[in-house]
């Protein structure tokens, strides 16, 4: 049920947080998974958990032709499942998920803005080139949606800060966020603090969750059961309610791959704009709610090189997450 002061949260899955068991991820030289299961298998998972909303991955769709597209809305309105097509980087040619999303009839298109992870800017000598880039696209693609009556949701990636994501959202009225709930370390922002900035242009959220490992550079962040690690979800909730009724939202436990943020390294810096020591130390401190220790096994089965236990891992995750997403309040 949900709780006093939240937004009613329409809860579902994306293909993201179980890569491998969809085909997205693999060992080959395309990374991808031949033995993965597809549209059609994720779908499924969907039902059997009793997902209300799916993200759906755009190339999926490309190949199948608009009748097959017009099919799948109807299947989807039966079953009641709102859809929400996911394209992939807002840069790149825009056409396809366009095309799928006024088939499907979604309301909402997420845009990844960067390949940039960990808040490792310094790793583009083209930062800036790039970050004009993203912000002519985010333009270009904000029209067309508005002329379709369809929101561009835009990813925090761990790419830009929560700021940065502010004023790409005031480029275009129809230009909102996906607010992935773990991506706030990798920029080194406190969950709450970056939720407060962005959530009157939050659209979509996924679900992600992580513990953290600190180092000498910087601290991991590892991979979790969504509700199990530093992400304080109650608190995010109720800060959206205040701008909100009604949000979609599907859970993304974080990559197979554990992320490290270098912040404790001064090249990592570069690309940022300054920032009060306040805002760092909130990062710092909401990490240690999640904290492990020291030494601690941190590796999954992908980075353990045993495939064989890759699908029951990821399945045992997202369902252990669906749990405790739906004993929290979600709907």
């Amino acid at each position: 049920m949900k709780k006093i002061g939240w937004p009613k949260i329409v809860l579902g899955l994306n293909p993201y947080g179980v890569s491998y068991f969809c085909g997205l991820q693999g060992r080959d030289t395309i990374r991808e998974n031949p033995k993965g299961v597809g549209l059609e298998g994720f779908i499924g998972l969907g039902i059997e958990m009793g997902a209300k909303v799916l993200e759906i991955f755009d190339p999926w769709l490309t190949s199948l032709p608009d009748k097959d597209l017009v099919r799948l809305c109807q299947r989807l309105e039966f079953l009641g499942i709102v859809p929400v097509v996911s394209g992939r980087y807002i840069t790149s040619n825009t056409d396809s998920v366009f095309r799928s999303a006024e088939l499907l009839r979604a309301k909402v298109i997420r845009f990844a803005l960067t390949d940039i992870l960990c808040g490792n800017r310094s790793e583009r000598k083209d930062w800036s080139e790039l970050n004009s880039k993203v912000k002519k696209s985010i333009e270009k693609v904000g029209a067309r949606a508005s002329k379709l009556g369809i929101s561009i949701a835009i990813e925090n990636h761990q790419d830009f800060t929560s700021s940065e994501l502010v004023e790409f959202c005031n480029l275009d009225p129809s230009v909102g966020l996906t607010f992935d709930t773990g991506n706030t370390f990798p920029v080194a922002e406190a969950p709450l603090d970056f939720t407060r900035r962005v959530a009157p242009y939050v659209r979509h959220l996924h679900l992600k969750d992580y513990r953290i490992q600190f180092n000498e550079q910087g601290f991991r962040l590892v991979r979790c059961t969504i509700g199990s690690g530093a992400v304080p979800f109650d608190e995010i909730f109720e800060i959206l309610g205040e701008h909100m009724k009604v949000i979609t939202a599907v859970l993304e436990p974080g990559a197979l791959e554990s992320r490290q943020v270098n912040l404790f390294t001064p090249n990592w810096w570069k690309g940022y704009s300054k920032r009060p020591a306040e805002d760092l130390a909130a990062c710092l401190l909401a990490a240690q709610s999640g904290k492990m220790y020291d030494g601690e096994n941190y590796k999954t089965p992908w980075e353990n090189q045993n495939d064989a236990d890759l699908i029951q891992y990821e399945l045992d995750m997202i369902r252990h997450s669906f749990d405790n997403m739906n004993n929290i309040g979600t709907d």
